[in-house]
């Protein structure tokens, strides 16, 4: 049933600024694979796909989620917002869809709630400098990971590390939305107890993603890399500064996932005319 790769591991990208309609050839191709991992983006991207009768809006959980004998893979370059995924999650399971293959790098960054808000605290002050962002915090967690002082799923999980972390980091946040933006401070303790009872419900998915893609691609299973958002995006090569905070490229599946460029075998690009 599973016949049709030429090759053991592709790479699906949009070659424009996403929405290319990469879903549908996405959900196709992973009817065939035995693994399908993302490497990039956080629930800024997505996929719409159509199977068997029914529309499913897919925007983090790999498409390969709709078909119950595939691994499903988050990669460490991918941000992640707990709230989002697990509503995402519990959806889909209210739907019949099985989430029980589902997997998570534990070095992947969590979006917390001060990355919203200063996502659209950003946005207002640049008025119409506006660079677009689709205000989900995806681009001030990608800049505290560049800058060293992000919250990775691994912290969520272990409630001593993620009070003290959460604690400093939320702190210095207030510090920005008070005195230069001149919004309300966020309830430090309240975001801490909720985000704490989302790494309980997360705990059980963790695994190291470049252990098990190395290990699948020993097997010869096939893998499917899916892409979020297109190549002009990209934070290095598109159209700067209207891009994303992430490298939507092929090599972008092998930074986001830790493997090697070797492993990558074919790409196919998406475009809409």
């Amino acid at each position: 049933a599973k016949g049709g790769f030429l090759m053991p591991a592709r790479v699906v990208v949009g070659v424009q600024w996403g929405d290319e309609g990469k879903g549908k050839i996405i959900d196709i191709l992973a009817s065939r694979a035995d693994v399908v991992v993302r490497s990039q983006g956080g629930n800024n991207a997505g996929h719409t796909v159509e199977n068997g009768g029914q529309v499913y809006k897919l925007q983090l959980i790999p498409s390969g989620i709709l078909y119950p004998e595939t691994l499903c893979l988050l990669g460490s370059g991918v941000v992640i917002n707990p709230k989002g995924i697990l509503g995402e999650i519990d959806a889909l399971e209210a739907r019949g869809i099985s989430c029980q293959l589902l997997r998570i790098d534990p070095r992947a960054h969590v979006i917390m709630p001060w990355h919203l808000l200063l996502d659209g605290l950003s946005e207002q002050m640049r008025g119409k400098a506006e660079i677009g962002t689709t205000k989900k915090g995806i681009g001030p967690c990608y800049m505290d990971k560049a800058e060293r002082s992000g919250l990775r799923i691994w912290d969520l999980v272990h409630e001593e590390v993620f009070r003290k972390k959460a604690r400093f980091a939320g702190e210095q946040k207030n510090q920005l939305i008070t005195k230069l933006y001149g919004a309300q401070p966020m309830d430090l303790d309240a975001i801490i107890e909720e985000y704490l009872r989302y790494g309980e419900r997360l705990a059980p998915l963790l695994a190291d993603v470049s252990v098990l893609v190395y290990d699948c691609l020993k097997q010869d299973k096939r893998i499917l890399f899916e892409g979020a958002q297109g190549t002009l995006l990209d934070i290095d090569l598109g159209t700067y500064p209207f891009v994303t905070s992430s490298h939507p490229t092929s090599g972008g599946a092998c930074i986001g996932t830790g493997i090697g460029p070797t492993a990558i075998d074919k790409v196919t690009g998406v475009a809409k005319a």
